[in-house]
């Protein structure tokens, strides 16, 4: 059975996240969905595998699942047959590989690469609504810069991990976070690019949120490194919302995908 790989894009909003739950929409439900409606091989309890579980509400630009289908494809036509079959669900196939046998777009994965999109200002958001995290105060970039250094390469990020991560061990790598700043209208965004082999759950989520206090000055930036060492979940700032956060990119030895 040959092996795809998939880069899919999706608007987390209507869902309950990335993987298959029974009473609940998923976007792995509506992929499968559609592969079954041209496969009918695959609908015999076949199942996509995927490189990240996003949680309910999160975003996707560069998520990678792959599938084993009955029969060849030529890649561009699997993704338009597969896009036409998603509609109207706000899910996209953005590009189709044929991949080895032993690729797993999970276990394969050498990265992970992760940004939160955050956005200050007093007015209510509109085209954005759903895609960011508002707040109003104005934040110091420099400021959360400072406190996001502190948590760059190895460390114990028991802080900054769920009570209910199933990781086996809470050390990871960090290897990038970059805070950019973009310019709005009586305002501005944020975007926070983090990358990583892997990450906890909600990692992502729970940096933002104690970078955020510290860009509004309510924490010096030294306070994240007290908060690391901790390995307290207490000594966490707050967790921010799922709505601004998307998995951008997952990288593999060898680039499944072609431009």
């Amino acid at each position: 059975m040959p092996r795809y790989a998939l880069k899919i894009e999706y608007d987390g909003r209507p869902f309950a996240g990335w993987q298959a739950q029974a009473d609940q929409p998923s976007v792995q439900a509506a992929v499968e969905t559609a592969l079954a409606a041209l496969d009918p091989g695959f609908a015999d309890g076949m199942r996509i595998a995927a490189a990240g579980r996003t949680d309910a509400g999160v975003h996707a630009t560069g998520q990678v699942a792959h599938a084993d289908l009955t029969k060849e494809w030529d890649t561009f036509r699997l993704s338009e047959a597969l896009n036409w079959h998603l509609k109207p669900a706000p899910v996209a196939v953005v590009s189709a590989a044929r991949v080895p046998d032993d690729f797993h777009a999970r276990f394969s994965a050498v990265g992970r690469r992760y940004t939160f999109r955050l956005i200050a200002r007093r007015a209510p958001v509109t085209h954005d609504r759903g895609r960011v995290w508002q707040v109003l105060n104005p934040l110091d970039a420099d400021a959360m810069r400072e406190g996001a250094a502190h948590l760059l390469g190895q460390h114990d990020f028991t802080t900054f991990r769920s009570t209910m991560c199933q990781a086996q061990s809470p050390v990871k790598t960090l290897d990038a976070i970059e805070i950019e700043e973009v310019a709005l209208p009586h305002g501005a965004e944020f975007r926070f690019h983090l990358a990583a082999r892997s990450f906890l759950h909600n990692q992502v989520r729970s940096i933002v949120g104690t970078l955020e206090r510290v860009g509004a000055g309510s924490w010096p930036p030294e306070r994240v490194a007290d908060a690391l060492a901790a390995q307290d979940r207490s000594a966490c700032g707050p967790v921010c919302p799922p709505q601004g956060l998307y998995l951008t990119g997952v990288d593999y030895p060898v680039e499944p995908f072609r431009e």
